[in-house]
């Protein structure tokens, strides 16, 4: 799991993990795929390099969390409470 994390951030974003991530959280979600889950990490340290896939993420670009862009979905706002509120994890997606 975490190498896959540590692979995908580099290949979606262009960032770099400096140390292994954190397993944060760990969320059902089965409305659009049967028994599939989706795994929150935090990575405290990374460097800046080049995106090297461009095919899932049209965009990836910094928000502060109470500056979001318009569209944001209530599961990903709902991570974000999680992590910044200290909100309850809930175990669906």
């Amino acid at each position: 799991m975490q190498d896959a994390a540590v692979r995908e951030l580099r290949e979606e974003t262009g960032l770099i993990a400096s140390g292994p991530p954190r397993l944060l959280s760990v969320h059902s979600n089965h409305r659009f795929f049967p028994n599939d889950h989706v795994l929150v990490f935090a990575v405290d340290a990374f460097a800046v390099g080049a995106r090297t896939s461009h095919g899932e993420i049209s965009n990836a670009e910094w928000f502060a969390p109470d500056a979001l862009p318009e569209g944001v979905t209530a599961a990903t706002q709902r991570r974000l409470d999680e992590i910044f509120t200290g909100a309850p994890s809930d175990p669906l997606w």
